[in-house]
């Protein structure tokens, strides 16, 4: 059977919700607990004993439930409580990395089953998850707070260098003067911004309703960071966009740092002066600077133009041969890329 969605299973023991409660109670009480979530025909077949049940899920009778020495298994939906006191019997050939007794059964339960298992351990007084057979800790609201606060300041310095590295890619693209080296360092930068965004997200979920303030700064610092990153891709990745981008994700922290392994990871067609090998976009990133211009219209003038320079070149009549550019959208996307370039020629004065 699928396994559950990670996130649809950390935003039910997320802390706030009924389910963390009852689970915090547990843990309070310094007692041991499984809880299963899910009743399924693989689950049921897995029971041994106790007794069964069809009550409404609450925290005190979690807390009371778990009292004794078997497993709680709980509906899907963790709204009703299905079964008490279980014997799970899982297969024991089952390669599990754990070694206390609840844990492992629980860790075996989780891939036999598909089912997501908790596990409150009592001796080292934390609660475990276990999805598809891997372990998350569930910590407490305030060490993720810390965490995903650092994250934030961190995430804010990165991309404050986005960009300052977007900037001077405007510019030397406007001279002409992208290389290679210059393309990688805009990649590697928002990967980067991009990675932090999905680690502080997941504090996000796992904090529940704690996490609102720090959703909110999420969303104003990234923010159109993944439109910028596919018109990068777009202007100079000689294949799909999509392979470019689960190419870069692929990379490991060693080689997202390293220039030449993202430039293989982009397959950039590196001559014998490697990254100083000289780039020419495509003009997908300065069109969208226009305003009012849609984007299948903008991709229309790329192909018909073939390159930034000869699209910076044109006149607005060249720019009517395109399909769909009549002369005010012509002449509107002629007075934008001229704004672009002489703001970019002031910046750099200055």
């Amino acid at each position: 059977m699928p396994y559950p969605d990670f996130r649809a299973t950390m935003t039910e023991l997320a802390p706030g919700t009924s389910l963390r409660d009852g689970l915090a109670r547990i843990l309070r009480g310094r007692t041991g607990a499984i809880v299963v979530l899910g009743h399924s025909p693989e689950v049921i077949e897995l029971c041994s004993g106790g007794f069964e049940l069809d009550v409404e899920f609450s925290p005190s009778r979690l807390r009371e439930l778990a009292k004794m020495d078997g497993a709680v298994v709980l509906d899907p939906e963790t709204s009703r409580i299905r079964r008490a006191n279980v014997q799970l019997m899982p297969d024991p050939t089952l390669p599990t990395s754990e070694t206390g007794m609840r844990h492992r059964t629980a860790q075996r339960v989780s891939v036999q089953t598909g089912v997501p298992v908790v596990s409150v351990s009592q001796s080292m007084h934390t609660i475990a998850l276990y999805l598809d057979g891997e372990r998350h800790v569930l910590e407490s609201a305030d060490v993720l707070l810390a965490k995903a606060n650092q994250a934030l300041s961190t995430l804010e310095k990165y991309q404050s260098r986005v960009a300052e590295v977007l900037a001077a890619l405007t510019t030397l693209e406007i001279e002409d003067l992208v290389t290679a080296r210059d393309v990688v360092q805009v990649a590697q930068r928002i990967e980067m911004v991009i990675r932090i965004w999905e680690e502080i997200d997941g504090y996000v979920v796992a904090l529940g309703t704690d996490g609102r303030l720090v959703q909110l700064q999420l969303v104003e610092l990234v923010t159109g960071i993944a439109h910028d990153r596919d018109l990068v891709l777009d202007d100079y990745a000689t294949f799909d966009r999509e392979e470019a981008v689960n190419r870069l994700k692929a990379l490991d922290a060693v080689q997202l740092a390293s220039p030449t392994d993202v430039a293989r990871a982009l397959r950039l067609p590196l001559g014998q002066q490697g990254l100083d090998t000289a780039m020419s976009p495509r003009g997908h990133r300065m069109l969208d600077h226009v305003p009012r211009l849609p984007r299948t219209v903008a991709d229309a003038i790329v192909k018909h133009m073939g390159s930034l320079q000869r699209l910076l070149g044109s006149t607005t009549e060249e720019l009517q041969e395109v399909e769909g550019v009549g002369p005010l959208r012509a002449r509107s996307v002629r007075e934008g890329l001229s704004r672009l370039v002489e703001s970019s020629l002031v910046e750099r004065r200055f």
